[in-house]
Order: C-alpha cells, then structure tokens, then sequence
C-alpha cells in the first residue's frame, strides 16, 4: 500500500509578509490577533533565518511558514538547527517551505536537500513551492503541502486533483487592493513580470493557457487573472474562489508600495474573510 505524507493544517486563511518589512515582529503580532491562521515570510528578501525566529518569538498560536526558502541559499544544515531550536521552544509554529533549486536538476537538488534534512525536518513540516506536475508529486512524497502561486482557480482544481486528499494544497494568492484598474495593473506587473521572468513560471502560464504575447507583454488579461485586484469585496470573493476549487489554505499576499506592512487593508480583509 502506498505511504501517503500526512495532511498539515494551515488553517483557512494566512498573510503573506515580506521580511524586509518595517515593524515585522509588531505586524506579524497583529496579523495573528486578527484571526489569520498562518504567516508566510517570503524567501527573496530573507537575509538571515533569525527573521524566521524573530515572528515566531513574537507571537504565540499562528503558525509562521518560509514561502519559499530557497535551498541553494539556505544550507540544509542551518534549516534543521533553526527547525529544532523552535520545535523545543514553540513546537508546531515553524513550517519549513522550500523551494528556489535551480540548475538543471532541481529535482535532484531539492531531493539531496530532503535527505540532508532527514528526520530531524519531518515530513509534517515540509511544504514544497509546487507548479508543474513534477513539483506536485514531489511534494505529495517529500511533505506534507503544496505551494503554488500566480495561479489561477483552474490551475488550483487541477492540483487538487493531482495530490489527492492526503496532501494539503496550499495556493499564494496576489491581490491589489485598489480599485483604479490602471493603477492596479501597474502594481501588479512588478511581480507578475519579476516572477514571469523565470522559466518555471512561464511553463506554468502556458500551461494556464495564457499565449507566448500575453506572457510576454504581460497583457491585461493575464494580469487580471493572477492579481486580482479591486475592493475587499473583491479580493474576499477571489480567495474565495481558490478555496472553491480545492485550496486548503489561501495566503493572501497584498501587493503594495514601500516597506510598510499593509495593516488597514489586513484588518478590512480579515472583516471579509474571517468574521
């Protein structure tokens, strides 16, 4: 029979925040106090993994997640010691998501990384950054979540699908809070066309059906469907619509200017989304 991972549960609704943000330990405080179940620290702007200990030492209940720590930054070594130090003080609060292997074999890379994990980083606590079909298996057989994003509910369906009921689908869901469409857009395109630059991201837009000039344009439409934007009313209905598609766990990560957190749009979500 085969072995299936055992679900992990994120709860309905987590926050996306960059480590680079001002007042990360005040924010993450509050993000917590307002009912979101996890915290995700994306792993670009993440320098060190004190930050990862800094949020978890801040809070008390929510659940803090690397989104994604890249495992050609991040020797496996450091993680396991970083994961066993919070599982003895805060056990249960730091998920370790990982991600980012480059090169031509990234699978291979990523599983090197997991056998230099072994034990000490349970199979409970890993969450793998997951598009292509590849990564989804992946993740079904190494942890116990997968971590997509810039998808759409349509990509989330058919992930679903593919990782069965034993492994938890966990989709990152950029959103603008704006309702001036053309400003809306233009904040949008810094990520989609960051992130777009990549070839596994690319793949995954094709496989989205989205063509090789809206890829390249980063045309309207594509845009539109991977960042929605709008009012709460809006955002609330999109993450909605992930969750509707087979989302366990929806991360809502807000696309704005600066290095303030967001706490006021945070605070008018959460009133949508978890009251």
């Amino acid at each position: 029979m085969e072995n299936f991972m055992p679900t992990i549960d994120l709860g309905a609704v987590g926050v996306v925040l960059s480590p680079a943000s001002n007042g990360l330990a005040a924010a993450a405080r509050e993000v917590e106090a307002l009912g979101y179940s996890a915290l995700w620290l994306t792993g670009g702007p993440l320098q060190s993994l004190d930050q990862v200990r800094e949020v978890v030492e801040a809070t008390s209940r929510i659940r803090v997640a690397t989104g994604i720590l890249a495992v050609d930054r991040f020797p496996a070594a450091d993680a396991t010691a970083l994961y066993s130090d919070l599982e003895a003080s805060h056990p249960g609060r730091f998920v370790v998501g990982l991600g980012g292997a480059h090169g031509p074999r990234p699978l291979r890379t990523l599983a090197e990384y997991v056998d230099a994990l072994g034990d000490a980083v349970p199979p409970t606590a890993r969450v793998f950054a997951a598009l292509g079909p590849k990564m989804l298996a992946f993740a079904r057989e190494h942890g116990s979540a997968a971590y997509p994003g810039l998808v759409i509910p349509g990509y989330t369906k058919q992930a679903r699908a593919a990782l069965g009921d034993d492994t938890t689908l966990a989709v990152s869901q950029l959103a603008v809070l704006d309702t001036d469409p053309g400003r809306a857009r233009a904040a949008a395109r810094g990520p989609v066309g960051f992130l777009g630059s990549l070839p596994a991201y690319q793949a995954s837009f094709r496989r989205m059906g989205f063509t090789e000039e809206e890829i390249t344009t980063l045309a309207d439409r594509l845009v539109d469907e991977l960042v929605p934007h709008g009012d709460v009313a809006t955002i609330a209905a999109a993450v909605a619509a992930q969750s509707a598609a087979g989302a366990d766990h929806v991360a809502v990560s807000l696309v704005a200017e600066g290095a303030d957190v967001p706490l006021d749009s945070l605070r008018a979500l959460a009133k949508a989304l978890l009251d």
